[in-house]
């Protein structure tokens, strides 16, 4: 079968391997169907960031159920969502069902290899099934909308909430999307790019556009000097936490939902701040499986399409032969990207036309 195989920094091959073997005894065989590139990959290739090579990448994936599986309810053809993490069954955390908190989990596209091939074997406790009106290029936004949604349902959102997202990336706009559908009266989307700032827009969200004056100004001339009652840092940068803080209102809350590219310092100012306001700062990871038809990805999956748009966040859909391309550009920059997905299945092939008709694929945002 065909794989994208990083081999070393910036240098991936589409190549022959062998299907993989079985990861659990009840392991089930999925045909990849889609894979979403997360920032994370993008810095695996680019600077080696990660746990070895060689890797094959990819953890937001979609699929298709190669085998027949009755004691698990699977058959040939059923279209899936595969979630990447893979607990050690005897860590504490799993036995309440908190499977990304365990300390020696194992992880598609990360610790092991992940969905840029053709093939996985997968647990049947990872797999979710898609509903009809998902496609399978949305099916590999799930995993991001649960990172989103378990980031936001830490909140306790207070009647008549103003929330400030500060970054219109992918994950950003899910969590903007999640505070709305959640009961926050009023969500505002601050990022630097233009064209993220019309997304959101799109989305209808208020935006605020940061240039010499900062977020938080913005954001406390915009509520009269009160500020939001829930800061969400999803760009990954230490300004940017910083300025959640201070855009806080009184007994606010901020969410750390960006993993940071820099070290961040705290001022005693800052620190007074968060004391004298009486802020919360919450910390949060991946999200949860469990229990069964009420866990996060069960609700991003009854929600896909209904509440929740993924559709217009992607802004490319590649076949995985052109994957070394696709990756030296992503690192590169040398084009604008907002969710790059690839097609791997047949089945995901033939959807791409149809999303380059969508709304979200505009000459104004290619």
């Amino acid at each position: 079968m065909r794989a994208a195989v990083l081999r070393g920094v910036r240098e991936i091959d589409v190549v022959d391997v062998p299907r993989p073997e079985r990861t659990t005894p009840d392991a089930i065989r999925v045909r990849i169907a889609a894979v979403g590139v997360c920032g994370s990959d993008v810095l695996r290739f680019a600077v080696g960031k990660g746990y070895g090579f060689p890797l094959v990448l990819g953890h937001e994936l979609s699929g298709i159920v190669a085998e027949d599986a009755p004691d698990h309810g699977y058959r040939i053809g059923d279209r899936v969502a595969i979630f990447p993490c893979l607990p050690r069954n005897d860590d504490p955390m799993s036995e309440i069902g908190e499977y990304a908190l365990g300390d020696d989990y194992d992880y598609f596209g990360s610790r092991r290899d992940g969905g840029l091939q053709e093939e996985l074997s997968v647990p049947p406790r990872n797999l979710f099934r898609l509903p009809e009106h998902v496609s399978l290029i949305e099916g590999a936004m799930i995993e991001p909308a649960g990172v989103a949604l378990h980031a936001v349902r830490r909140v306790a959102i207070p009647t008549n909430a103003t929330a400030l997202v500060i970054g219109a990336g992918p994950i950003g706009l899910l969590a903007a999307q999640w505070l709305r559908v959640l009961g926050a009266v009023r969500v505002v989307v601050a990022d630097l790019d233009p064209r993220k700032r019309a997304i959101a827009s799109g989305l209808g969200f208020e935006t605020l556009e940061p240039g010499d004056r900062g977020t938080d100004e913005l954001m406390i001339e915009l509520t009269a000097g009160r500020g939001a009652d829930i800061a969400v840092e999803a760009s990954g940068r230490a300004v940017t936490l910083r300025q959640a803080i201070t855009a806080t209102a009184h007994r606010g809350q901020v969410v750390l939902l960006g993993d940071l590219a820099d070290d961040l310092e705290l001022p005693k100012e800052l620190v007074s701040r968060i004391l004298r306001r009486e802020l919360t700062l919450l910390g949060t990871w991946n999200a949860k499986i469990t229990p069964r038809g009420q866990s996060d990805w069960d609700m991003v999956i009854a929600s896909i399409g209904r509440s929740v748009n993924v559709r217009d966040l992607v802004s490319s859909v590649s076949e995985l032969e052109s994957a070394p391309e696709v990756f030296a550009g992503l690192a590169d920059r040398s084009g604008w990207s907002n969710k790059t997905i690839f097609a791997v299945a047949p089945e995901a092939v033939e959807e791409i036309a149809e999303f380059r008709s969508s709304a979200s694929w505009t000459a104004e945002r290619r």
